[in-house]
This record gives structure tokens, C-alpha cells and sequence, in this order.
């Protein structure tokens, strides 16, 4: 181990979920979040990250036509403490009937337990889209059901699925989400029935349970794609939406009924059923 290591703590403006796939697709390494942006740690200097950001909110800001800031500092610190105090800063979350906690956290005696590795992957829980995401599965997912998780991220939503007893199949684009998927299914003694890396077109499965937390231009894209996965009456979830993007996203599954609004922060998750043919 190196004597030193460097911290970067990054704080946006406003789209912490569009910097967090940007970050996502470029560290090769994890990341931090937090209430106003992330940290970011490496025994490298970080000053590429750094220029990478400025790049990304500049070209954010030109596409959206609105202010979008980004600040950076960047520290060298001693290297003897800092695994020990990221530990201490991941708090466990108890959302409905789930508990969220990473390995070295005991498990709840009451609620359902899901074990994530933050050292592994970026979806913890905390986030809003997460939370409200596993609200939404807590409420409409049981035992027995055949659920899909398009762009599984860490796996917690297929987990979350599994441990209420239904058989899930997951994907995503991003190959290294693919690996933390099934990496955080073992740690919870799970396993997917599949998961691949790639989109949610031409499947031949149809699905109770069709769950997507993404960004809301996304969803809309392949809006298609998710309406033809669900069985007759299935149930979409679909979140990572900014709520002043809610409209845009409802326009594309107009042929689906709005069972539930579920609001948290600035972000919106939708739970909708998919009409009779």
C-alpha cells in the first residue's frame, strides 16, 4: 500500500444521476454518493477525472439549455485510515419490508435482509430512485412471480425480487454491472435465473413484473421493449425520472394504467399495469 492516496469530492448542482452514470461508465474504480455529488478515492491523482466532469457539465448544460455546475477538490491524504473510515460512512437502510447493509453490518433480526457491497457497486439503496424502486417491489412483487430488471445495475432490485421469493432475470448494458450483479447475488446466497449483458429486445419470456430504474429518456426509447416483456396484466416500475420529465415518460405508455405514484425528493417512480389486449 502506497503512503498516500488521493480524494476527490465532487458536488453538482442539480442531475446527480446523469454525473452518476458518467461516472459510472468512466472510473475503474468505485465511488462514494452523497447528498450533493460523490467521492471519489485512488492511490492515483484524479486530475483527468476532474477534467472529465468539467467536459461532461459543459456539454450537460448545452444539450439541456439550463446552468449545471460542477466543483472539484481534490486531496492527498494518508493512506492508513481511509478503508475504515469509508466503512463508517455507509449507513444501513431499512425500506419497508427490506434492510440494506454491507458485509460487515449484522443483519436485521425483523426485516428481510439484502447484503450489498459498496466496494462492488454503486446502487446501495440510498439513492431516491433505489429506495422508492424497492417500495414499489416490496409492494408488488411475490412469491412465485416472474420478474425482469432491465439495467440491474448492483442487482439490489432482482434481489430484493428474489428474496420475496420470485424468479428474476436481469440485464444491462454495462458489462462490469453484469459482474456486480451476480457478484452481490452470491453475498445474499442468490442466484439470477438469467442475466446477460445487453437490452431487453426479442425475448421470448413474458414477465408478471417488468422493473426499469434508469433515466427517463431512456425509458422512453424503449418503451416498447418493456411493454412487450410483460405478460397480460403485468406490472411496470419504472423509475429514475426526474418528475418535471414525469409527462414525457407517461406520453410513451399511454396504453397502461397508472396504479401508483411513488415521489421522493425530486424524483418520481411509476407503477403501471399493462391494459387487457
Amino acid at each position: 500500500m502506497q503512503e498516500h492516496y488521493y480524494e476527490l469530492v465532487v458536488k453538482v448542482s442539480s442531475h446527480h444521476e446523469l454525473f452518476a452514470d458518467f461516472l459510472a461508465d468512466t472510473l475503474p474504480i468505485g465511488f462514494e454518493e452523497t447528498d450533493e455529488g460523490f467521492i471519489i478515492r485512488s492511490e492515483e491523482e484524479l486530475d483527468t477525472i476532474v477534467w472529465g466532469l468539467e467536459q461532461f457539465a459543459e456539454a450537460l448544460q448545452k444539450a439541456l439549455g439550463a446552468p449545471v455546475e460542477v466543483e472539484c477538490t481534490q486531496k492527498k491524504l494518508q493512506n492508513s485510515d481511509w478503508v475504515e473510515s469509508y466503512k463508517n460512512s455507509i449507513e444501513p437502510l431499512a425500506i419497508d419490508k427490506f434492510y440494506i447493509h454491507p458485509t460487515w453490518n449484522d443483519n436485521h433480526p425483523n426485516l428481510i435482509n439484502i447484503v450489498i457491497d459498496p466496494a462492488l457497486a454503486f446502487g446501495t439503496g440510498h439513492h431516491p430512485t433505489t429506495a422508492s424502486s424497492l417500495r414499489a417491489i416490496s409492494k408488488y412483487v411475490h412469491k412465485g412471480d416472474r420478474v425482469l430488471d432491465v439495467g440491474c445495475g448492483s442487482g439490489i432490485l432482482g434481489i430484493g425480487a428474489m428474496k420475496l421469493g420470485a424468479v428474476v432475470d436481469a440485464c444491462d448494458t454495462d458489462p462490469v454491472s453484469v459482474e456486480n450483479s451476480i457478484k452481490n447475488a452470491k453475498l445474499n446466497d442468490l442466484e439470477f435465473h438469467s442475466i446477460w449483458e445487453g437490452s431487453a429486445s426479442n425475448l421470448d419470456e413474458r414477465y408478471n413484473i417488468v422493473v426499469a430504474n434508469i433515466v427517463a429518456d431512456v425509458l422512453t426509447f424503449i418503451a416498447n421493449d418493456l411493454k412487450k416483456a410483460l405478460a397480460d396484466e403485468g406490472v411496470l416500475i419504472l423509475s429514475g425520472i426526474l418528475n418535471k420529465y414525469e409527462e414525457k415518460v407517461l406520453n410513451f405508455y399511454k396504453d397502461c394504467e397508472i396504479i401508483e405514484k411513488i415521489a421522493q425528493d425530486e424524483w418520481v417512480t411509476l407503477v403501471l399495469k399493462r391494459e387487457k389486449k
